[in-house]
């Protein structure tokens, strides 16, 4: 997902929204890269991620909310990976393929996802673009899709 100026705020927002409901202790975030230009204003585009520099490591509180479902895999004795799960990932491809179609919407397929989990990854979805015209083009892709009743529950 592209993000301009307005998304990634959003997204901080959301982020410290999450923390502040786990009850973590105050933190403060170190943002560069292509986040860090757009946010400070040097430069107009979009882009893909927030890079941090600091803290590491992340607040306990808020790396066990964001990790408790991913995929914890070790390349060697000092690389460790963590892979969103299956769950996550039908929530990125939900959004996605709304987005973008093409191969996002052949990995959703892929992934099977049930009707619970379109409907979850919907109301995901609809916090992250609240516009009608979202809201339609995710359901138009539904009914596309075979998710007919998740469609009018949107």
């Amino acid at each position: 997902m592209e993000m301009d100026r307005n998304q990634l705020n959003k997204c901080l927002k959301e982020l410290g929204a999450v923390y502040e409901q786990l009850g973590g202790s105050k933190v403060e975030l170190g943002i560069c890269g292509g986040a860090g230009l757009i946010l400070t204003g040097l430069i107009d585009r979009t882009t893909r991620d927030i890079d941090t520099l600091f803290p590491v490591p992340w607040p306990k509180k808020l790396a066990e909310a964001f990790m408790n479902r991913a995929k914890k895999v070790k390349f060697g004795k000092r690389i460790t990976v963590y892979f969103a799960s299956r769950y996550d990932q039908v929530f990125f491809k939900v959004y996605a393929a709304a987005d973008r179609g093409g191969y996002h919407v052949d990995d959703l397929l892929t992934l099977n996802p049930t009707e619970e989990e379109m409907l979850a990854a919907a109301r995901w979805c609809l916090t992250h673009d609240t516009s009608d015209g979202f809201k339609k083009i995710l359901r138009d892709m539904y009914e596309k899709l075979g998710y007919e009743k998740v469609a009018k529950q949107i």
